[in-house]
């Protein structure tokens, strides 16, 4: 039986790396895995995990999909200018640029802005005034943290200022009493779940505290949520409540108070998620490099390699050596902007000119990298998609 390694060598012998390939039955298994955990609750494709128009729409093709989260103003006017009509930005927006292009109609009905500060509603105004314009759609974000102590204890990431229902409700009246906004969604995204590893390798004691965490912060955000859901739509009908990560994405469904899902980098599978219990997608994204020295019995020295993830500085933010197996990275270089070389039973056999496969750390970022991704069905590549920079963006 072929083997996955000899599959992708196969399909890429005309290629010469660095390339970057997306296996389409791995992507499409991901897909049908991320759907059956949403149970029945539409999953919102999260641009920033995928940077790749073509990949998008591919996931957008498959049941249970709908809708984007786009990850910068730009970016999401882009999707939209080509056909995307459901964009939710995930993040407030000062592109100064890109608010004034909210005046026409059909984009500003395609877009929806994230804010949890009136402030942000200032600057839209300040840019567009409510003459020049048609209404903006608004989601509210709520903070979907843990906090404890008078919030000296914070648990997960630091992201909005609204934390209770008193607050969500008293910026959603803001919203809806100013002209030219219509509150049309509430978002909260409880990264302490969704995106940190609870079976980090090599560290049981760690993994142990973040799963307590997580229980605690699940069970507080659960009820914390409602009570904030209710509030809101007693001020506004809410067309959508999103939530959720590919790392929470059944946890997270099973929330009453939740609408729709946000899910990306499972469609993926990056080595970050190798430390998730809850749900391990297939790798289906990864890049191969050449070797190009041995410069000791037992070491093969790659051309290239440091395409480190963003995040806390560590080592499980550089990528993985993964085809062959058994190869690691040295800890005095690891993987390095010109050359990593990699230790290991592997690296004894490998050749001037063999390739090494990768996998990124993170998902989408692996994009930035490249400007296009072979797509393999087996042992051919059937086509070939640019990402966002193979079309000439870098949006953030």
């Amino acid at each position: 039986m072929i083997t996955d390694r000899e599959r992708y060598d196969a399909a890429t012998a005309h290629l010469d790396p660095p390339f970057a390939v997306v296996d389409l039955a791995a992507f499409h298994t991901n897909a049908q895995d991320l759907v059956r955990r949403a149970a029945g609750k539409p999953i919102r494709v999260a641009s920033k995990s995928i940077r790749c128009r073509g990949l998008i729409t591919e996931a957008l093709r498959q049941p249970g999909f709908a809708g984007v989260m786009a990850y910068t103003l730009p970016e999401a006017i882009w999707l939209a200018q080509h056909g995307f009509s459901d964009v939710l930005i995930g993040y407030p927006v000062t592109h100064r640029a890109g608010i004034a292009e909210l005046k026409d109609p059909d984009l500003a009905s395609a877009l929806t802005l994230m804010v949890d500060d009136a402030a942000q509603l200032d600057l839209v105004d300040a840019v567009l005034p409510r003459a020049s314009r048609p209404d903006i759609q608004i989601c509210l974000e709520l903070d979907a943290s843990l906090r404890g102590l008078g919030d000296r204890l914070h648990f997960g990431a630091r992201r909005s200022p609204i934390h209770n229902p008193e607050q969500a409700a008293s910026l959603a009246r803001e919203i809806v009493a100013r002209p030219g906004f219509a509150l049309v969604g509430l978002m909260s995204y409880e990264a302490q779940i969704a995106g940190v590893a609870d079976t980090p390798p090599g560290r049981p004691f760690y993994g142990a505290t973040v799963r307590l965490l997580q229980r605690r912060s699940h069970a507080e955000l659960l009820e914390r949520r409602a009570a904030v859901v209710s509030a809101v739509r007693r001020v506004a009908p809410l067309r959508f409540v999103n939530a959720g990560g590919t790392g929470s994405v059944a946890l997270t469904a099973a929330d009453p108070s939740v609408t729709e899902i946000t899910a990306g980098s499972g469609l993926y599978g990056p080595a970050l998620f190798d430390g998730y219990r809850a749900f391990r997608p297939r790798p289906a994204a990864f890049f191969a490099l050449s070797v190009v020295r041995r410069p000791a019995p037992g070491i093969a020295t790659v051309q290239g390699g440091g395409w480190i993830a963003s995040g806390p500085s560590g080592r499980d933010r550089q990528p993985t050596p993964w085809l062959p197996a058994g190869l690691s990275l040295l800890g005095t270089e690891a993987a390095g902007e010109v050359q990593t070389p990699l230790r290991g039973d592997a690296a004894g056999e490998l050749q001037i000119g063999d390739r090494v496969w990768f996998r990124h750390a993170k998902a989408g970022e692996l994009c930035e990298r490249v400007t296009e991704l072979h797509l393999v069905v087996d042992d051919r590549v059937v086509g070939t998609v640019h990402t966002y920079r193979g079309e000439g963006h870098a949006f953030l």
